[in-house]
């Protein structure tokens, strides 16, 4: 009965390729669904990101025209944020420390864009997406919901 013991022993001390090949099939099988929802998400922070940019200087510009009275133009653009404008029409009560600290990009690199009078609303500010093309179905804007 010890010799059986020891031969038992023996053969059993290692994987086989089968049980390997098992391991890699799950694992593999895991990966497919998992994989592609983990690969999905800094895209998804990304708009997240720009959403909230966007709600950021919403605010701004609110501040912007509770103190001048209007919101800055067009060709002002949201630069009149964090600069006093030169192009009339001047704000008369400008805030000397701005109304942001500096001007950011969106998560994809391209400034933000903006209208004033906006199409949409009263001021449009809106990022052109992942994408960088206007009018298409992945851009963030002031006037779409989330």
């Amino acid at each position: 009965m010890n010799d059986w013991l020891t031969r038992r022993e023996t053969r059993q001390s290692g994987f086989t390729l089968l049980e390997i090949m098992v391991v890699v099939v799950i694992i593999s099988i895991l990966a497919a669904f998992i994989v592609p929802k983990i690969m999905n998400r800094p895209e998804q922070a990304r708009m997240v990101k720009a959403r909230q940019d966007i709600m950021a200087l919403k605010n701004a510009l609110e501040m912007y025209k509770l103190d001048n009275g209007v919101y800055p133009t067009t060709d002002q653009g949201l630069e009149a944020l964090s600069k006093r404008p030169e192009i009339p029409p001047l704000p008369p009560h400008w805030n000397e420390d701005g109304y942001v600290d500096r001007l950011f990009d969106d998560p994809w690199g391209r400034p933000y864009q903006y209208l004033s009078p906006g199409v949409h609303d009263k001021v449009d500010i809106f990022s052109l997406g992942p994408d960088g093309e206007a009018e298409t179905e992945d851009d963030i804007a002031s006037w779409k919901p989330e």
